[in-house]
C-alpha cells in the first residue's frame, strides 16, 4: 500500500492493519522528510486517545492529515505504533 499527497507518496508498506475502512501503515514506513508537527487531539470510545501529524509537501502544508494511537486500548492494541491518513492523502495498492 502507498499513501500518496500532492504527487509524493508519504508511507508505503506491505504490512497495513485495515480498521473502519482505514489503513494503518507500520510508523516506521513514514517519510519523516514531509511530517511535521500538529497538536490536534481527537477521542474514539473504542480505540482511546488520537494524535496527530501534519505533512509538509513540495511547501504546501495538510493540517492534521495522519493520526496514530500512542496508548490505545486494549481492543485496538493491533494499531499500537501505526498511522493512517485522510484529508486527501491517497491510500492505493
Amino acid at each position: 500500500m502507498k499513501a500518496t499527497w500532492n504527487g509524493v507518496v508519504v508511507a508505503e508498506s506491505d504490512d497495513t492493519v485495515l480498521v473502519e475502512g482505514n489503513h494503518y501503515f507500520p510508523e516506521s514506513s513514514l517519510k519523516r522528510e514531509y511530517v511535521t508537527f500538529s497538536n490536534h487531539r481527537t477521542s474514539c470510545p473504542w480505540k482511546g486517545q488520537a494524535h496527530y501529524h501534519s505533512l509538509l509537501v513540495k511547501g504546501e502544508l495538510n493540517p492534521d492529515a495522519a493520526w496514530y494511537y500512542p496508548e490505545p486500548k486494549p481492543e485496538a492494541e493491533n494499531i499500537r505504533g501505526r498511522v493512517a491518513f485522510w484529508k486527501g492523502v491517497k491510500v492505493a495498492a
